[in-house]
């Protein structure tokens, strides 16, 4: 197994640690303002995950070592790693709304199962840089959430530029989840034409 590969690993094992964590009720004391020092650890793993999905795509380019299970994995393993903790935050009574963790899981497996038929029809579908930008919103939504705690009872600024930040995520989300299949709709048009 290749480096890349050995670092989306690595990022799949930080997955059940944060669960691990944020479930360890001791650690949900506060530790800086409003971060509790469960979200400020939850932080700090969140922090070395998003950077070895940077890390390993890099490495992977660079080498020329691009392989069908780190395009498999790597992509795979971002989600679960932002998912379980959009979960972790909406459990917390955050600013994070139901309804926003419902509509980004839509579109995640909606566009998984779109992979999934491509894959099956040998059709090779490339990350679109509106998937890029909703990728990154995800991760800055998170990474603001966890700072900032439990939804208070009155908002300030900062809770105001997340729920922007929410929304905007949400918004990218959609159209990116629709761009995805408007532009990758020939799939469907192949099995037609396989049963033909």
């Amino acid at each position: 197994m290749n480096l890349p590969n050995k670092i989306t690993l690595f990022r799949v094992f930080l997955i059940p640690i944060i669960m691990v964590i944020a479930e360890i009720d001791s650690l949900q004391t506060q530790f800086i303002g409003t971060l509790t020092l469960g979200n400020f650890i939850m932080l700090i793993i969140f922090l070395i995950g998003t950077f070895s999905d940077f890390l390993d795509g890099y490495i992977a380019r660079k080498q020329h070592i691009v392989t069908d299970f780190g395009k498999f994995a790597d992509p795979l393993a971002d989600k679960i790693l932002v998912l379980a903790l959009m979960i972790i935050l909406l459990e917390q009574k955050t600013l994070l709304p139901g309804y926003a963790v419902t509509l980004i899981l839509a579109r995640e497996f909606i566009v998984t199962g779109f992979r999934i038929l491509a894959a099956s029809k040998k059709v090779v579908i490339a990350a679109g840089w509106l998937g890029k930008i909703k990728t990154n919103l995800q991760f800055i939504m998170v990474i603001l959430i966890l700072i900032n705690g439990p939804a208070p009872l009155k908002l300030g600024v900062f809770e105001y530029i997340i729920l922007v930040v929410v929304y905007a995520t949400v918004l990218m989300t959609i159209i990116s989840g629709a761009e995805y299949i408007i532009k990758n709709i020939h799939v469907f048009k192949i099995e037609e034409k396989g049963e033909e």
